[in-house]
C-alpha cells in the first residue's frame, strides 16, 4: 500500500482526460493504469502530462475520455531502458481522483521538499533570459527517492545557481511539458517531450547546527 502521508511531495491538478486508460503496470498484487492530463496555463497555452493511477481509485467513479477531473497526488519518477540508454521517467502518482465540471479554473500546483543531487546548471537565453536547471532528490518511504528536474527563472535561476549538492530546499511551482526536436542522425529529427517542474518559488531551508552539540 502506498503511503501518502508525507508533505515533501504534494500535487494537486484538475483539466481534462485526453487518452483512454491503459494498463501501466502491477505492484503488490494491484493493477495499474496510465492516462494523459491536459490542463491549461495562465497564458491559455496547454501542458499534457502524464498520470498514473492505481484501480482502486477507478472502481467507484466512471472516468473515461473527454471527462474533467480534480487530481491529488505526487510525482515520482522511474528509470526505464530503451534505445541502449537508461531514462529518467516522470508521472503524477495520483492518490485521489474526482469527476468534476468542465467550467472551473484548472490547477496546477506543487509542492517540493528536497535535496539537490546535482550541481545547478546556470545559462542565459540568446534574450538575455536567466534558466537554471536543478536535480532534486524528493525522499520516499522505505528508503526510496525520486529525482524530479526543476527549471527555474530570473531571480529564481540566479539563487539557484548559488546552491551547492546536498543543500535542502522548498519548492513551490507548476508541473510543465515541453516540446523539444533531437537530432537522431544527420538527416533525421525526432520532436520529443520533457516534463518538469516549473519554479514560482524556492527557499533554503538552514539547519541550526547548534541544536545537535
Amino acid at each position: 500500500m502506498e503511503n501518502t502521508s508525507f508533505l515533501n511531495n504534494t500535487i494537486s491538478l484538475s483539466g481534462q482526460i485526453i487518452s483512454s486508460f491503459t494498463f501501466s503496470h502491477k505492484a503488490y498484487g494491484e493493477d495499474f493504469y496510465s492516462f494523459m492530463l491536459k490542463t491549461k496555463r495562465l497564458s491559455d497555452n496547454y501542458d499534457i502530462l502524464p498520470i498514473t493511477v492505481p484501480e482502486r481509485l477507478l472502481i467507484n467513479i466512471d472516468a473515461k475520455e473527454n471527462d474533467f477531473v480534480n487530481i491529488l497526488g505526487q510525482l515520482r519518477t522511474y528509470n526505464s531502458y530503451y534505445d541502449n540508454k537508461n531514462h529518467l521517467i516522470l508521472t503524477v502518482f495520483a492518490t485521489k481522483i474526482e469527476i468534476c465540471c468542465e467550467n472551473i479554473k484548472d490547477i496546477n500546483s506543487i509542492h517540493l521538499n528536497g535535496y539537490i543531487c546535482k550541481a545547478p546548471v546556470y545559462r542565459t537565453t540568446p534574450f538575455g533570459r536567466e534558466i537554471a536547471d536543478i536535480l532534486l532528490a524528493v525522499n520516499r518511504a522505505y528508503g526510496k527517492s525520486d529525482y524530479i528536474p526543476i527549471i527555474c527563472w530570473g531571480r529564481n535561476a540566479k539563487f539557484a545557481s548559488s546552491l551547492e549538492v546536498g543543500k535542502n530546499i522548498n519548492i513551490q511551482g507548476r508541473m510543465q511539458s515541453r516540446q523539444y526536436q533531437k537530432k537522431i542522425s544527420e538527416t533525421e529529427v525526432i520532436e520529443k517531450t520533457a516534463y518538469e517542474v516549473s519554479v514560482s518559488q524556492i527557499e533554503l531551508i538552514e539547519f541550526d547546527k547548534t541544536l545537535n552539540e
